[in-house]
């Protein structure tokens, strides 16, 4: 495993994170998320991704009962506050009174004392960005996390929290977006405006929910068991690639994946991992192999002439228009 700083700071994560969007507490049973999470360990992982809102907080807890007996300082564990995560008007967005209340709800699940990342999940229109990052100092000064970051944020939300973050003398230091070579937008202004604040990229999907595996087939019902068959857990996500002509671009990938002698998923989270304003790739696992196979993609360097070929591929049906980048309508209604 290598490893890399979260942007500009001081703190380094292992460049391969593991995450449990969709699966500790609704795909997996929290046995075989242990053993996901063991197998992570095992193959030098030692950045977890996690959020409040994923399986209705048994994510969380799920993910504090597998890493318990682990040394801490040895860990960076992220999580997330935004959506809804009970019935109130006020149990979600990003005001005071709900990132309060949902930083001591993490701890507790997570069995910690502190987060290493704690970020916005999303932009909220709903709530002074003053307030917000206001409530953010409190929860770095408190120690209970130590730095902050943001998810799926625009360019231009990203400048004005980060100017806000440097006068209350706070660490901003990253952004979640997601990223894969289907799903380029982050590409023509966020990237460019977290590489001049220092900010790095802590990229979900890299597989593009599976597509980029090359195991959804042009033509042919997707396998039994697979994330486009389950209903709860990322079906309706997953349907925007597949499509034939997505699909017939991604077979094409398979040999220049043989080439590098890499598995078509191994290829997908290394290509992502050739930006280097990445300084991390989630990776989500149902089962403990699929954790080290995703693995060995750290630490790969691929030849230009082949990133070339893969541009050329996909070129036809890769998004790239920044404009594209996550715009939020309100959480809460009033």
């Amino acid at each position: 495993m290598e490893y890399r700083h979260l942007g500009r700071s001081g703190l380094v994560i292992s460049e391969i994170a593991y995450g449990n969007w969709l699966t500790h507490g609704s795909q997996v049973e929290a046995e075989q998320a242990t053993a996901c999470v063991r197998a992570a360990l095992e193959v030098g992982i030692t950045t977890f991704d996690t959020a409040d809102v994923y399986a209705g907080t048994r994510a969380e807890a799920v993910l504090g009962d597998a890493l318990k007996d682990e040394r801490r300082e040895g860990l960076e564990i992220f999580t997330k506050v935004y959506w809804p995560t009970g019935p109130g008007r006020n149990d979600r967005g990003l005001s005071r009174k709900h990132i309060m209340e949902s930083i001591t709800g993490s701890l507790r699940r997570l069995q910690t004392d502190y987060v290493d990342l704690y970020q916005a999940h999303r932009y909220d229109v709903a709530t002074p960005l003053e307030e917000t990052m206001e409530a953010f100092a409190d929860v770095v000064r408190s120690g209970k996390a130590l730095y902050i970051g943001v998810s799926e944020w625009p360019a231009e939300q990203i400048r004005r929290a980060h100017a806000l973050a440097r006068e209350l003398h706070i660490p901003l230091v990253s952004n979640q977006p997601q990223y894969h070579a289907l799903w380029r937008v982050i590409e023509g202004e966020v990237v460019p405006t977290c590489e001049e604040l220092g900010m790095g990229q802590v990229v979900f999907s890299p597989i593009a929910q599976g597509v980029l595996t090359g195991k959804y087939e042009p033509g042919r019902q997707p396998p039994q068991g697979s994330r486009a068959t389950d209903e709860k857990g990322g079906a309706d996500t997953i349907a925007r690639w597949l499509s034939d002509e997505v699909l017939e671009a991604v077979q094409q990938l398979k040999p220049l994946a043989a080439e590098a002698g890499l598995s078509p998923a191994q290829l997908a989270v290394a290509w992502v991992l050739q930006n280097s304003n990445v300084s991390a790739a989630i990776v989500g696992a149902s089962r403990p192999e699929q954790v080290v196979e995703n693995a060995k993609a750290s630490g790969v360097v691929l030849e230009k002439d082949l990133m070339a070929r893969m541009e050329e591929i996909l070129a036809p049906v890769a998004v790239t228009d920044p404009k594209r980048v996550h715009h939020n309508v309100p959480v809460r209604t009033v």
